[in-house]
């Protein structure tokens, strides 16, 4: 009952390279950057003006009551598509299926920063009897969950992992471990973000984390090159159904893969950066791979975290190549950031990665590292630089780092019965 196996059977997104799995895939293995000059609002004033947004996308066809629509953050609004695309890849009917055991695990790192906004305009400039009865329901992160699971009548476990940008990796990881405990047999796992709004651009620049390479947007991201100067921010959703073998056997489920393990730890040593020789990032790698029953050298592809940041593309380098050996150098493993097309989508970027992995599994290609120029001399190994590879794709690690020292890793592996 304890050490039923997991697999994936669907997947939904809704990114700055694409608002359906097909068009995303498409354009991650042609190198298409995301990125470009924010349109949401007047950046004129702003040091940053570059986000990757998402582009083109109507929620409404996948809400049930429009009325909801009304009441949702943009976050949410993402996660319904994401959502009721990873049902309807998965072929899972609810109605043939026992509600109390199908769970939603759906996070956001920040949650509804775009009404936080609105709402504290409208206190500041019209009065506290002009802020909206909506406005907490709206913002806070456990919306989304609730909302999704309103809306199919998933009564199973409902949760929402708020832990930065390993925020959808956490999801994913305690629904996978939830369905092995028995305590559930299937869930909508995954995470949703909408940032790209002037506090969240403001604050994240005051940092100093985000590139300002406002002149060559599409060239802003760029992961383990020298020339890197900042993560450039991206909102979008993905959510995956993970589910009990079994009961997808039951339905006729087409399976993607199995998800095969998942490890957590934390670096317990500052508010924003990695631990400097990476340690937090190998227990994280380690224990998922300990529960997989896999060994590092079983590895063949690493969706890193890859931001793009000084610090931390050089921490997770030395992680990987602390842990696999000679494994990770060229030849071996083989690594890529799909960041540096979609931005980073922080809450979102786990189950958005993680899809990409999963694809990575069933078409025996390698997603590229675009913009991968020069290295940088300390990140030394194979990161798939400009364009997609062929390669199979057995094992696939996926790696999400958080601010406040979370680490969070996924592994899942081709389906063998």
């Amino acid at each position: 009952m304890y050490d039923r196996r997991v697999v994936i059977t669907g997947m939904g997104v809704v990114t700055p390279v694409g608002n359906d799995l097909k068009t995303f895939w498409r354009n991650l293995l042609a190198g298409v950057s995301g990125v470009g000059r924010i349109t949401a609002f007047d950046v004129s004033t702003y040091d940053c003006k570059i986000a990757a947004e998402v582009k083109g996308y109507d929620p409404l066809p996948y809400y049930n009551n429009p009325k909801d629509l009304r009441r949702s953050d943009r976050f949410t609004s993402l996660m319904f598509g994401a959502a009721k695309m990873a049902m309807a890849d998965s072929g899972a009917d609810v109605q043939t299926l026992d509600p109390t055991r199908f769970g939603c695990m759906l996070g956001s790192g920040i949650g509804g920063l775009h009404t936080l906004e609105i709402q504290h305009s409208a206190l500041v400039e019209k009065g506290p009897r002009r802020v909206s009865p909506f406005m907490i329901p709206m913002m806070i992160s456990n919306m989304a969950s609730g909302m999704v699971s309103m809306d199919l009548g998933l009564q199973g476990p409902n949760m929402c992992h708020v832990s930065a940008c390993a925020t959808a990796n956490n999801a994913i990881g305690e629904a996978w471990r939830i369905i092995k405990f028995g305590d559930a047999d299937a869930f909508l796992a995954g995470g949703s973000e909408a940032a790209v709004v002037s506090l969240g651009v403001s604050g994240f620049d005051a940092m100093k984390a985000l590139s300002n390479r406002n002149d060559e947007p599409e060239r802003a991201s760029r992961p383990f090159d020298k020339d890197r100067d900042g993560f450039v921010l991206g909102e979008g959703a993905g959510v995956l159904v993970v589910e009990e073998l079994e009961h997808a056997r039951k339905r006729g489920a087409r399976i993607y893969c199995e998800l095969a393990g998942y490890g957590v730890s934390a670096d317990a040593y500052h508010m924003t950066s990695p631990l400097p020789d990476g340690t937090g990032a190998v227990r994280a790698m380690a224990m998922a791979l300990k529960h997989g029953r896999i060994n590092p050298e079983e590895v063949d592809y690493i969706n890193a975290h890859g931001t793009s940041t000084g610090i931390g593309d050089v921490c997770e380098t030395k992680a990987i190549k602390s842990l696999f050996g000679q494994h990770a150098m060229p030849g071996g493993l083989v690594v890529s950031s799909t960041k540096s097309m979609t931005g980073h989508t922080l809450g979102a970027a786990g189950a958005i990665e993680m899809a990409a992995g999963v694809l990575a599994i069933r078409d025996g290609l390698v997603p590229p590292t675009i913009n991968l120029d020069e290295p940088d001399p300390e990140c030394d190994l194979d990161y798939v630089p400009h364009k997609a590879r062929e390669r199979r794709v057995r094992v696939v690690l996926n790696n999400s780092f958080g601010f406040g020292g979370h680490n969070a890793t996924l592994v899942a592996r081709e389906f063998v019965d």
